[in-house]
């Protein structure tokens, strides 16, 4: 696969996660819709790692470790570092019961919403990058 694929294949992954969230709203899933947000910008970081460097993205899931590795973190707004600090524990893949318990009563329709809009934010920010 030609780099340029590579890259295409983040950014299709990307968004098909970006229309998860969005269905996930609709039937107010709230915390599965701050998850997959969370791996939209995984998986934005991974196309513009995989565009601008020679290497292949490494098996993390840490916004701040691929956003630092891509050269990105120190170019980031402060209201754009808040909001990694915010998704970082909305990676609930493997975690258990009780940590999702906790994270879903912070979250509500309007958190939802704000989580969906911000990662759209983030996603035009890092395509301008490119």
């Amino acid at each position: 696969m030609e780099k340029e694929e590579k890259v295409q294949y983040w950014l299709n992954i990307a968004e098909e996660d970006l229309d998860v969230a969005e269905d996930m709203h609709k039937t107010k899933h709230w915390l599965y819709v701050a998850f997959m947000c969370h791996q939209v910008m995984e998986k934005l970081l991974k196309a513009y790692w995989t565009a601008t460097r020679e290497d292949l993205p490494p098996y993390i899931h840490s916004h701040v470790k691929l956003l630092d590795g891509c050269g990105l973190l120190n170019q980031m707004t402060e209201e754009q570092l808040e909001f990694i600090d915010f998704m970082v524990p909305m990676n609930i893949e493997a975690r258990y019961p009780e940590y999702k318990q906790n994270l879903a009563a912070h979250l509500n329709e309007q958190v939802s919403l704000d989580i969906i809009d911000k990662t759209k934010q983030f996603k035009q920010w890092i395509l301008q990058k490119f």
